[in-house]
């Protein structure tokens, strides 16, 4: 048996180190929560390694950078569902010391049991209280996008994703309040493990056959890993008029705009479009697509000199925005200032330059 777990955990690292290779290569430029997933492969692949048996964590030593990452692992989980969940998660510098206090929280309990019996002991159930804690926010994110993750298959494997993770680690963490002896689960682990990296590695490498549609003509498959350039003629023209729809029409400034509106536009399937916007464009979900038009034409607005006494609220309106606070919220998210500081930056900006330009002539 313990020849088939170190064959199973093997078989994990692998697995988990092929997802972190194509989120950083395929997903990266597109998808803010690619960096997290690939740091949840790295994490996965050092639990199954360090949980296996004689695996040495009696002591300080070359063990302990697996042992940080894998007791980490929690944290990392739960930044990786709000990413993919919320759109208005945004990475913050004391993530990381959380994520420090965890990991140093894991590698006392692992590493101190000779030298520090009491305090290992201390730390060993503040760690798997917090991986409870930890596992169960990371599951409460899936209701911040239930509603479109859903609606795409890729959408419902990840959330069966997230609530198996952040099962898995509620259950061993509770196995270890129970004092019960790690060797008696840890074969269940690496089933999981395996489980886990199956459908992960399936995921990211092929389209789930429910993302096609019922009755497919040549080239009616919507891809992720091709490019624009790559794609089949139908598809070339269906973002060709939704380009144009966007960019030339302005059709996000439409009151009550929906996917499905756009759809009819179009003359497509709903989920269709979702496929395209979300996996072929690489926007997470319908807003984050609308929106990416709308705060270009409220930045463009905010620089334009001409507009500089029109109101943030009219700008924003005009943009498509329904009200001002979630206009604020999606600007400062993605330019991480203000519209009003942006629009003083900007004219500051320009002062500067028409300063120089009187001063130096050509």
């Amino acid at each position: 048996m313990t020849a088939l777990e170190l064959g199973l955990r093997g078989a994990v690292v692998a697995l988990f180190l092929v997802v972190c290779a194509v989120l950083l290569l395929r997903y990266a430029a597109v998808h803010r929560a690619a960096h997290l997933g690939a740091a949840m492969g790295v994490a996965g692949a050092a639990y199954a390694i360090s949980t296996a048996p004689f695996f040495p964590a009696s002591s300080f030593g070359w063990s302990s950078p697996f042992i940080a990452f894998a007791m980490g692992s929690p944290v990392i989980f739960w930044l990786w569902a709000s990413a993919v969940f919320d759109e208005r998660f945004a990475l913050r510098p004391w993530h990381a010391a959380v994520w420090t206090l965890l990991a140093g929280l894991g590698v006392v309990s692992h590493n101190c049991w000779a030298i520090w019996p009491d305090a290992a002991g201390i730390c060993g159930r503040a760690l798997a209280l917090t991986t409870i804690t930890f596992a169960v926010l990371g599951i409460a994110q899936i209701a911040k996008g239930w509603r479109s993750a859903v609606t795409t298959p890729r959408g419902r494997i990840l959330i069966a994703l997230v609530i198996g993770i952040g099962l898995q680690m509620m259950l061993a963490a509770t196995a270890g309040l129970a004092a019960i002896p790690a060797r008696s689960i840890s074969l269940s682990i690496a089933l999981a493990l395996v489980a886990f990296g199956l459908l992960s590695t399936w995921m990211m490498l092929f389209d789930p056959p429910e993302s096609q549609p019922a009755v497919a003509g040549p080239g009616s498959r919507v891809s992720a890993s091709l490019a624009p350039a790559d794609r089949s003629a139908p598809d070339r023209a269906v973002l060709h008029r939704l380009k144009h729809l966007m960019a030339t029409e302005r059709t996000y400034r439409q009151e009550g705009l929906t996917i499905g509106v756009l759809a009819v536009r179009l003359g497509m399937p709903e989920y269709r479009l979702r496929t395209l916007i979300n996996d072929g464009l690489g926007h997470r979900n319908f807003n984050a697509f609308v929106n990416r038009y709308r705060l270009d034409e409220a930045k463009a607005a905010l620089a334009d000199a001409d507009q500089a006494e029109v109101p943030v609220l009219t700008i924003a309106l005009d943009a498509g925005f329904q009200s001002l606070a979630p206009f604020n919220r999606a600007f400062k998210a993605d330019t991480g200032l203000t519209p009003s500081e942006f629009r003083r930056r900007a004219m500051a900006g320009q002062n500067a330059a028409n300063d120089v330009e009187i001063t130096h002539p050509s």
